[in-house]
């Protein structure tokens, strides 16, 4: 029988029970290295003999791998067909390697675009991306981010010997540079070409570290689904509590928030249960992300879930022997499993990967039942006292997380005693009640963190001497200042749980403490409704939440405009924050940002009751923000089924606002989720895939 791991961590422990009141006051981590700031016409001398080793014409990008070692599968569609000068080359004595693609002449306007993330390890863009880049006029530039000069786990990372600006910024900083050289060469002409860099995730870090620690490098900046350093990994532990805690309860909770639910997420539940939710919700976990999160899990979390054990080792003792940790009533004692076995087998193959370990191991025995997130503990041998996370499971046969050590993972042989154990994964599931910041400190948000305070401001639980999230990671630098040259754009996801949505708005206020009145000049914020962490994928995706691609690639037209002509983009969103949940007005005219706005109903209302056979009518009104363009497509899933095979005929293009109708009836009983999706576009070109900006709207149909 397979076990499979849901990608990372899906947590365990106790109740929204208040612990212990004022215990000691956070630390805030003091970092003891220093970056070197990058000015753009000064040299680093890490990166001061770039080479070329390929350059030639191609009239379509290639496909690279992914994360895991994939490469995107065509499933039988053309390929891109997009015509470019590429040049691959890197920097002597270095192993930082880049790529650059350079459109036609005739097409070039004088900028570049580009991208980074900090799981990047291959200095090869994708092929829409590419495409993407050379219709915008510009020239794509991407590196491996210093390739193996940069930490790739948080043992290797916190064990030092790894520069962290690397990675962050100056290998980027470094091809930026360069590329200037090389496009004054293809042209043959004199210039300095804008260049705007963008990254979304542990990406929009870097892009804040580089806005900060570099000088005309890069022209503009757009940080894109940003995290908080202070919350990270307890953003992604709240959300394990609640996957654990709330296991059988996930159905009820889902039919509460879905259009025309009941509107009580909370009917039904235990202490323990309330507790856990209600937790997430106050930490900012959108309530609307639990349909993509209870299938897949805890996302990133073992990136960045061990920097917790590495540097406060003495929390996972303390979670199970001292007072003010497991709650009354916590499920976590008897969640608990340490199961001993010894290794069978090692199976040796190769890492897809520097992040997924090739290497397998066949127990003697495991213990039934669903081990994600379940450690590997060596009891005897080389790896005796040593643990990496368990991946996919299947028979006796266990892999490797993402995250796992390769050291660790390569010290346990053929007849040692191992343990099978979650006794990390229960403990670490409430860390986040132990590591809020101190009351109004540089990474206090009160929105947020109030909630897990008294109200004379002391915590309401016991807190850490350590933060873990202000220490040095995989993901990010110091973010703290707010402080850049050049213009910013930040797009952030409103059904977000991996960079949850009040992010965003914590770092606005960093830049508002710099820019103060004048923040309007230089930066934006805007909120995309209906969208997660990254694009959707499968019909389940697809029935709940569109593609912020659109909104991100008109954010890079806008920005160069912004730098190039002086031309304002639309006026940042508009929102509250309250709890920690982000609340955007209803109408487009108020929300602003550049999004759509749609507002779907069935027979009036968003739910309707039916009998088979019996027609219902839609009716969708779709708005564009002032300034933001019109609509040019509305597409419906009628069955819910996240296909919009059915493609509204729209009367007017380029309208601003439209209102259209369906009527559908239903052949079978059951409940289904009807939706819209909607696209608008800058300049009223319906034809274009490329920055159109999408919304969608659902409602309930029950047919009885």
């Amino acid at each position: 029988m397979t076990r499979r791991r849901k990608f990372l961590l899906s947590m365990a422990a106790s109740a929204a029970i208040a612990v212990c009141r004022g215990g000691p006051t956070p630390v805030m981590a003091q970092r003891n290295y220093r970056y070197p700031f990058i000015a753009g016409d000064s040299e680093d001398p890490h990166f001061n003999q770039p080479y070329i080793d390929v350059e030639e014409w191609r009239d379509e990008p290639a496909e690279v791998p992914n994360l895991f070692g994939l490469t995107t599968q065509r499933q039988g569609a053309a390929p891109i067909q997009a015509r470019h000068l590429y040049v691959h080359g890197g920097f002597k004595g270095t192993d930082t390697k880049f790529a650059f693609y350079f459109p036609p002449k005739e097409s070039y306007e004088g900028r570049f675009y580009q991208v980074t993330h900090q799981l990047l390890t291959n200095e090869n863009s994708t092929p829409y991306n590419v495409a993407m880049t050379l219709a915008a006029g510009a020239y794509a530039v991407q590196t491996n981010m210093g390739g193996s000069e940069i930490a790739r786990s948080a043992e290797l990372n916190v064990a030092g010997g790894t520069d962290p600006s690397i990675g962050s910024y100056r290998a980027n900083a470094a091809a930026a540079k360069y590329s200037r050289l090389v496009a004054q060469r293809v042209y043959g002409r004199e210039h300095r070409p804008y260049g705007y860099l963008y990254g979304g995730s542990g990406g929009a870090y870097q892009v804040m570290d580089s806005a900060q620690n570099t000088s005309a490098v890069w022209d503009g900046f757009i940080p894109y689904v940003a995290g908080d350093p202070v919350a990270n990994p307890s953003q992604f532990l709240v959300r394990a509590h609640a996957l654990r805690v709330l296991k059988d309860k996930w159905p009820s909770i889902m039919d509460a928030i879905e259009p025309g639910g009941s509107g009580d997420p909370y009917a039904g539940l235990n202490a323990e249960e309330k507790g856990a939710l209600e937790d997430a919700t106050c930490y900012g976990f959108p309530l609307r992300a639990w349909f993509n999160y209870v299938p897949q899990g805890t996302g990133p979390f073992g990136l960045v879930a061990a920097f917790v054990p590495l540097l406060d080792p003495t929390y996972l003792e303390d979670f199970w022997t001292k007072l003010g940790y497991i709650a009354p009533g916590s499920s976590a004692r008897a969640a608990r499993i340490q199961s001993s076995a010894t290794v069978a087998r090692v199976i040796e193959q190769p890492a897809p990967t520097p992040f997924v370990m090739g290497t397998q191991l066949e127990l003697s025995n495991v213990p039934p039942g669903d081990l994600t997130n379940f450690d590997l503990v060596g009891a005897s041998g080389e790896a005796k006292g040593q643990s990496a996370p368990i991946g996919v499971v299947k028979g006796n046969v266990i892999s490797f997380a993402v995250g796992a050590n390769p050291a660790v993972v390569h010290s346990f042989h053929v007849g040692d005693t191992v343990r099978i154990d979650n006794s990390k994964y229960l403990a670490l599931q409430t860390y986040y009640r132990h590591s809020i910041p101190e009351r109004g400190s540089v990474f206090d948000y009160p929105a947020t963190y109030d909630s897990f305070r008294n109200a004379d401001g002391t915590p309401k639980f016991v807190q850490r001497e350590i933060l873990v999230g202000l220490h040095q990671n995989v993901e990010n630098l110091d973010v703290t200042q707010g402080k850049f040259q050049g213009k910013m754009i930040m797009v952030q996801s409103l059904m977000d749980g991996d960079a949850l949505p009040w992010m965003a708005a914590w770092y606005q206020t960093k830049v508002r403490d710099v820019l103060g009145a004048s923040i309007d000049d230089n930066y934006r914020l805007w909120y995309t409704d209906n969208a997660q962490h990254v694009a959707p994928t499968t019909a389940l995706q697809m029935t709940h939440v569109i593609s912020y691609q659109g909104i991100l690639e008109q954010a890079l037209r806008d920005l160069s405009a912004w730098v190039e002509k002086g031309v304002a983009p639309p006026v940042s969103t508009s929102f509250v924050v309250k709890e920690g949940q982000v609340h955007v007005p209803p109408g487009a005219a108020v929300r602003k940002g550049i999004q759509p706005v749609v507002d779907l109903k069935v027979n009036g209302g968003v739910r309707t009751d039916v009998a088979v056979g019996h027609p219902v009518t839609l009716t969708a009104t779709i708005e564009t923000p002032p300034g933001t363009g019109s609509v040019v497509a509305a597409d419906w899933d009628l069955e819910g089924r996240g296909d919009y095979l059915t493609a509204e005929r729209l009367s007017d293009p380029r309208s601003t606002k439209v209102t259209v109708t369906a009527s559908h009836a239903y052949t079978r009983p059951g409940v289904y989720f009807a939706a819209i999706r909607a696209s608008s576009q800058r300049q009223g070109d319906a034809q274009t895939p490329y920055t159109r900006a999408q919304n969608l709207g659902r409602v309930r149909v029950v047919v009885k």
